[in-house]
């Protein structure tokens, strides 16, 4: 459906804010690649498959690599799980079919089932420091998140560590409720270089997509972090 025709008002105030006056605001751009790998985990976390049938493409075209795209949605399914991961995996491997691209694309996986373990809670410790070494040990959920959330997917190529934790600030962000979490992850983000400037960038840019209340959530969980 052609949405400039059946709601030129709508789409005329929609567009005029998200691709001219978010993208270009003073202080609070990024770089193409950058804004859509926050835009696309920002769809994720907030269920937008359509967006982000709509996004992808001009992601692609901006520059952002199709590992980058595929390791967004394979990490989200850690922070949403697989129940609404699903249909973007199933967007991401359509479009990039239809741009003629082979799948599967090249592995990306740097652990294996025996060493996961060990791995992923060194990436824990690498992020938010070396108490998380051994976090592992108070239960068998804390296990799985090192083994499987860090061991599977933080560990993997296609995405630096410090871009595999701003998506985890989107996913979260956008999804709402995880304000606990969120905070932790701001942390994260600053231990690895990703600056309170750059997390308000990141939801300046996601804003359009996810709307004021998580927006402003999101600012307040950073500030709390950097209190």
């Amino acid at each position: 459906m052609d949405y400039n025709k059946t709601d030129p008002e709508f789409m005329e105030r929609f567009e005029h804010f998200a691709f001219e006056e978010v993208v270009n605001e003073e202080g609070q751009t990024l770089d193409a690649p950058t804004r859509y790998m926050a835009i696309l985990a920002a769809l994720i976390g907030c269920q937008g498959v359509e967006a982000y049938r709509v996004m992808l493409p001009k992601a692609l075209d901006a520059g952002l690599s199709p590992a980058a795209v595929k390791e967004i949605v394979y990490q989200s399914v850690d922070y949403v799980g697989m129940g609404r991961t699903w249909p973007f995996l199933e967007a991401a491997n359509r479009i990039m079919e239809e741009r003629g691209l082979s799948l599967p694309l090249p592995g990306q996986a740097t652990t294996t089932l025996e060493d996961r373990l060990e791995k992923g809670a060194q990436a824990q410790a690498d992020i938010f420091g070396s108490h998380m070494k051994d976090a592992w040990k108070q239960g068998h959920i804390n296990r799985w998140l090192a083994a499987n959330c860090f061991g599977d997917y933080y560990t993997r190529t296609g995405l630096s560590l410090a871009e595999r934790e701003m998506i985890t600030f989107c996913f979260l962000a956008a999804q709402g409720g995880c304000e606990p979490q969120l905070t932790a992850h701001v942390k994260g983000n600053l231990r690895l270089g990703n600056s309170k400037e750059f997390l308000m960038k990141v939801v300046s840019q996601c804003l359009p997509y996810i709307g004021y209340p998580r927006s402003l959530n999101a600012a307040a969980c950073i500030n709390k972090a950097c209190d």
